[in-house]
């Protein structure tokens, strides 16, 4: 493992209050820890089935609120808006990610798509991407490192991201990764934009479902279940303690606390600069 190490650029990141060595690999940038430990068990072991959903999108991009809506829709039949397991636990642990090889059927990543699991290229699952404008996505991304990590402004890695060096590679390259897969893989790859499911979520929550396999019937959209599935995985759960203080994972290096939901407003990027 250290000789593939020696081969890989390095770039030094002053993130998470400490200084840590970043390395690319397959166009994007990750820590050793990580890459020896989940990166590399992910996809050597982890398995997928027809009949899995992988949920992906770079953090900022809107992905917490895919979780939710995706989690409601398939487990609809088996819990509703009082009794649904999203208000007492937290989403990694609804729909986890990959890394943590889970044996669920929805799951999650952040991952390009050159570095998912050979099991997931090589197989018929579906694959939902959530994209937004980048903008937006610079903001949110900018939020999540104030508030979790207490960073002021200036320490807050702005050119960093732009160069595509923070964990997922450029912004640009990790959604035309998945736009040319799904070019391969014609109606296994469904793209979701963040400003779509703004605008229209009602709309969006009934595409997903379509294409996830789990439809609303014409008396389920009549009895409201749509949009008490919507209200649902709104910002009602973003407020939330479980998704305010919880972490991705117990092991979290330098103590990240991660806020999951993020209603940033659409278009004052500016004002927000």
């Amino acid at each position: 493992m250290e000789d593939i190490f020696k081969t890989l650029p390095q770039h030094s990141c002053n993130l998470l209050k400490c200084e840590l060595t970043c390395y690319k690999y397959t166009n994007f940038c990750t820590f050793q820890k990580w890459f020896e430990g989940d990166l590399i068990l992910a996809q050597q072991s982890f398995k997928t089935e027809p009949t899995d959903v992988l949920l992906c999108g770079c953090p900022g991009s809107g992905t917490a609120w895919l979780k939710a809506l995706a989690f409601a829709i398939v487990t609809r039949q088996k819990f509703d808006k009082t009794t649904s397991p999203l208000f007492t636990t937290s989403l990694h642990d609804r729909v986890p990610f990959v890394e943590r090889n889970s044996s669920l059927s929805l799951v999650a990543t952040h991952l390009p798509y050159a570095s998912l699991p050979r099991s997931v290229i090589g197989s018929n699952c579906k694959i939902v991407y959530i994209y937004r404008n980048i903008k937006d996505v610079m903001i949110s991304h900018y939020h999540f490192m104030r508030e979790s990590l207490k960073l002021p402004l200036e320490a807050v890695p702005f050119e960093e991201f732009c160069k595509g060096v923070l964990f997922n590679g450029l912004y640009w390259d990790h959604i035309m990764g998945y736009w040319k897969a799904s070019l391969e893989r014609p109606g296994q790859i469904m793209f979701l934009k963040y400003e779509d499911l703004i605008r229209d979520p009602t709309n969006s929550a009934k595409r997903l479902a379509e294409f996830v396999g789990y439809p609303f019937s014409a008396e389920e959209a009549k009895a409201g279940v749509v949009d008490n599935i919507v209200k649902m995985c709104s910002e009602k759960l973003c407020n939330l303690e479980v998704n305010i203080s919880g972490k991705c994972r117990p092991e979290e290096p330098c103590g990240i606390k991660k806020r999951l939901f993020h209603f940033w407003t659409i278009g004052r990027t500016t004002s927000r600069l």
